[in-house]
C-alpha cells in the first residue's frame, strides 16, 4: 500500500503530528512518511520525547520503521497488525507515559485481544497531561462514547529520574463507538482532586490542596474534596522528588472539566494550588463540556465514531485545529466542522466514519 506523505511542519508543527498521525498509521495499518518533522523549531527533528511514541506503536503493531532518530526529519511508519494482549514498554528516564497513552489507545481499541500494558516513565511532567488527569479526567470522558479504559498508578516518575510505573488496560471494542451531544455543562455538581508529594514533606501536598481548596469553594461555592497523596521516611519508593495536583470538576451533562499544576523547584506549594485552581475556574466559566486539553484528545474517537456528535470546548486550541487536519488525512469522508475562533470556546460537530474491524 502506498504510504501517506504527512507535512510534520503544519499546524502545531510539532510532536502532536506525529502521535497522532502515528496513532491513525497504526489504527488503519495505513504505511506513512512524515517529513519535515518539527521544521519550524529551533531544534528541528526528533527528539527523545518523541521516539517514546514510535517506540510503543512499533510494539503494538510489529511495524517496520525508518528514520527513528534524535534528529531525525522523516520517519516512515509501516504497522503490520493490532497485536493487543500484554505489553511491558520502559520509554527511558521522564518520557511522558501520559503521551504514549494518547497515541495508543485508540489502536488498541481494534486490537486483536483486550490490551494490558505496563510502561515505565514518566508520570508527571512538563508539556503533558499528568498520569491523574489522564485516570480521572480523560478516562472518564470518553467513557461516555463507549471506550473501557483503566488506568492504575503504581509509581509516580518526575523530572528528570522518571521511573513512574504505570499499568493501564483497553477493553477491545464490541461495537462502533457511539456518538455524543455534549455542548453545554449546566452546571458544576462537585469538585475532586489529587494532590500529590513524594520523596518531600507531607506539607507540601497539605498546602497545595488548602490553597486550591480555597479559591475553589469561594470562587465555584462547592467545598472540593482533594486527596492527599505523601508517604512517610523510608517508606517512599520513587526515585526523586516531585509534587503536583489535579483537580476536575463533575458537571450536570456528566462530563469532567480537569486543571492541572505542576511543582517545581523554588516555586512555592501555594503556588501550585492556586494555579490549578485558577485553571478550573475559568473553564467552569466557559461553560462548554469539555476543557481546553480535551478538545484534540476527542477528535479520533469523535471521527471512528457512528453517526453525528457536537461536543463543547472551553477553548479552540492550535492542537485542536492539527488533530482535526491529521484526521482529515486518514479519513476524509469524515465531516468535521469546527465553529469558533482560536483562543475562544467552540463547537465541533463531526459526522463519524463508523470505524469497525
Amino acid at each position: 500500500m502506498k504510504p501517506l506523505e504527512i507535512d510534520g511542519s503544519i499546524g502545531e508543527g510539532g510532536g502532536q503530528i506525529l502521535r497522532y498521525s502515528l496513532a491513525l498509521s497504526a489504527l488503519t495499518l495505513r504505511p506513512v512518511r512524515i517529513f519535515n518533522i518539527r521544521a519550524k523549531r529551533d531544534n528541528p527533528g526528533l527528539r527523545p520525547q518523541h521516539l517514546t511514541a514510535v517506540k510503543a506503536l512499533k510494539e503494538a503493531t510489529d511495524a517496520l520503521v525508518k528514520g527513528a532518530e534524535v534528529g531525525s526529519m522523516e520517519l516512515y511508519f509501516e504497522p503490520r497488525a493490532r497485536r493487543g494482549g500484554f505489553m511491558k514498554l520502559d520509554i527511558g528516564t521522564a518520557g511522558s507515559i501520559s503521551l504514549v497513552m494518547q497515541a495508543m489507545i485508540p489502536v488498541l481499541l481494534y486490537s486483536e485481544r483486550e490490551a494490558r500494558v505496563q510502561v515505565t516513565g514518566g508520570t508527571d511532567v512538563e508539556w503533558s497531561p499528568p498520569i491523574d488527569y489522564m485516570r480521572l479526567v480523560f478516562a472518564h470522558n470518553i467513557r461516555l462514547l463507549g471506550v473501557g479504559v483503566e488506568v492504575k498508578v503504581e509509581r509516580r516518575g518526575h523530572y528528570p529520574r522518571g521511573g513512574g510505573l504505570v499499568e493501564f488496560t483497553v477493553r477491545r471494542l464490541a461495537d462502533v463507538l457511539k456518538p455524543v451531544q455534549l455542548i453545554d455543562h449546566g452546571g458544576v455538581v462537585g469538585v475532586r482532586g489529587v494532590s500529590h508529594a513524594v520523596r518531600l514533606p507531607r506539607h507540601v501536598a497539605e498546602r497545595q490542596a488548602s490553597s486550591a481548596s480555597s479559591i475553589l469553594s469561594s470562587r465555584l461555592g462547592v467545598e472540593p474534596v482533594i486527596e492527599l497523596e505523601y508517604y512517610e521516611p523510608g517508606r517512599d519508593p520513587h526515585l526523586g522528588p516531585g509534587s503536583g495536583i489535579v483537580l476536575y470538576a463533575d458537571t450536570r451533562s456528566g462530563t469532567r472539566l480537569g486543571a492541572d499544576s505542576l511543582g517545581a523547584r523554588g516555586k512555592p506549594a501555594e503556588r501550585v494550588g492556586a494555579e490549578a485552581a485558577e485553571v478550573l475556574v475559568d473553564e467552569v466559566s466557559r461553560g462548554r463540556c469539555f476543557d481546553r486539553h480535551m478538545g484534540d484528545m476527542l477528535i479520533p474517537y469523535l471521527v471512528l465514531a457512528g453517526g453525528v456528535s457536537r461536543v463543547g470546548v472551553s477553548y479552540i486550541t492550535l492542537h485542536t485545529l492539527t488533530a482535526v487536519e491529521v484526521a482529515r488525512m486518514f479519513f476524509p469522508e469524515a465531516e468535521i466542522r469546527v465553529e469558533g475562533k482560536l483562543g475562544e470556546p467552540g463547537v465541533i460537530t463531526v459526522r463519524g466514519v463508523s470505524y469497525r474491524l
